[in-house]
């Protein structure tokens, strides 16, 4: 998805502070964003907050936006990925400090998942605890390699494979008592 010449418009209607372009700029990438932001959330109140607070960032950063290096959508799509990680971060009451160099995969067949509408999917994968959850999103959906995810979210690369077999094996326990699995 390469910028178009209304992207640039609206680009430089932002740099100006030109509330119009903002608006219009919040309207195009809404839904696509808000998306985005529900898999890292529980609830509609935080999926606003993340979801706002990143539109905020993408405004007060835009002139620092390059459409030689990625598109206006993946350059917004990065922002609030990193927005959600830190909305986590700031609000995770109770960390889990494991250090696990080896995880086990638990299997699931893969039609189970495609047996699933993804408002099923995803209220699944909303019921796994957060730091879990977020690996599961960053790793599966968004295809960071655990080295990354560990820097991101300030965990080690094994912690970050303990969360993502922990989801699995989460993911597989609930579809298996929907007889999906």
């Amino acid at each position: 998805m390469s910028s178009t010449p209304l992207d640039t418009d609206l680009i430089n209607g932002c740099i100006h502070n030109d509330r119009k372009a903002q608006e219009l700029l919040y309207k195009k990438f809404y839904v696509s964003m808000g998306s985005i932001c529900t898999r890292y959330t529980h609830n509609e109140n935080d999926t606003i907050e993340v979801l706002n607070n990143g539109f905020l960032k993408v405004f007060k950063n835009i002139q620092s936006f390059d459409p030689a290096k990625a598109s206006l959508y993946t350059w917004i799509r990065t922002i609030m990925v990193n927005t959600a990680i830190d909305f986590i971060r700031q609000n995770q009451k109770h960390k889990q400090h494991l250090e696990l160099d080896y995880a086990t995969e638990p299997f699931i067949e893969s039609d189970a998942l495609q047996r699933l509408n993804t408002t099923e999917l995803l209220h699944h994968i909303k019921n796994l605890p957060t730091a879990t959850q977020t690996v599961f999103n960053l790793y599966v959906i968004e295809g960071f390699t655990h080295k990354e995810i560990g820097l991101k979210m300030g965990i080690s690369e094994g912690t970050s494979k303990w969360h993502l077999s922990e989801a699995r094996r989460l993911l597989q326990k609930s579809l298996k008592t929907l007889h999906v699995a």
